[in-house]
């Protein structure tokens, strides 16, 4: 994808999503209830071509379809999301908006619709956190900013340099400057009972990361990001051509796989239909 295209999409993008988000009160985890990963919907891009998924030519001329999944996490100590989605404001749009290139975002109900269905409003999150910062991860994250932001360090350094990198709206992240956020630079433990783990996996961009959660009934989960797009890319090994670092994707890739080992892990490709599929349907839950 060429840089005009980054920025038609980019552009494309800062138009719909111009109007701004209502902030809402602030309120507290449920503390009666274990961990619950609720999957909500946040979206959907066709390809005409998934070549930007790989290096090595397996999907040139190849169409594919990924969902943009935003996800709940409810512990006893508080709330989190996981990833924002493509935006609210594309769902006035019913029939997409193509974005560029071959690219046509879509989004049919929004986060905020989502939560209201757990009688929750965004002001009830207690914590926001992101794979990494390419626009499809942060654009609803202005919804939050009564939440604190947990940020990796590297990631936020890497977004805000110049020229912007691929992918990132930088608009999305405005709400920033002036909420409450925890940087980290390397694994976090959200509430420090190792139930909720952001561990780092860079190579798709600097900061990257994936979350480990331990859920009672269904063990350990582990949420991809983008370390991979599609089951292919994660039995095959295969680096995305816009990836930041090929040896760095290739050693998340490595470590990812050592825990899942480990852990008895089962993974979901975030961006993988089947694995969205394979979920809860909102507003159900994996506990």
């Amino acid at each position: 994808m060429s840089s005009s295209s980054v920025s038609n999409i980019l552009f494309t993008l800062g138009v719909v999503l111009a109007a701004g988000w209502p902030a809402q009160g602030m309120a507290s985890g449920d503390s009666s209830a274990p961990l619950r990963l609720y999957a909500m919907h946040c979206g959907s891009l066709s390809l005409e071509s998934m070549s930007m998924f790989e290096d090595t030519d397996e999907y040139t001329a190849t169409p594919g379809d990924l969902v943009v999944p935003c996800y709940l996490i409810r512990h006893p100590e508080g709330d989190l999301i996981w990833d924002t989605g493509l935006g609210d404001q594309l769902a006035r749009h019913g029939d997409g908006v193509v974005i560029g290139e071959g690219v046509t975002a879509r989004v049919e109900v929004t986060l905020e619709a989502q939560l209201r269905q757990l009688d929750l409003l965004p002001g009830d999150i207690d914590y926001v956190a992101f794979s990494h910062f390419h626009f499809d991860h942060t654009n609803n994250a202005p919804l939050f900013a009564q939440s604190t932001y947990i940020v990796n360090r590297k990631e936020l350094d890497w977004a805000q340099g110049t020229p912007t990198p691929f992918g990132v709206n930088l608009e999305s992240l405005n709400v920033l400057a002036d909420a409450k956020t925890q940087l980290i630079e390397f694994d976090h433990d959200v509430f420090n009972d190792g139930s909720v783990r952001i561990l780092q996996a860079p190579g798709h961009t600097p900061g990257h990361q994936v979350l480990m959660l331990q859920l009672t009934n269904a063990g350990t989960v582990i949420l991809s990001g983008d370390l991979y797009h599609t089951h292919d890319n994660h039995e095959l090994s295969r680096v995305p051509a816009i990836n930041t670092s090929r040896a760095e994707t290739l050693a998340s890739i490595d470590r990812i796989s050592r825990l899942m080992e480990k852990h008895d892990a089962r993974l979901v490709i975030q961006h993988a239909p089947e694995d969205f599929a394979a979920l809860p349907r909102f507003p159900a839950h994996l506990d």
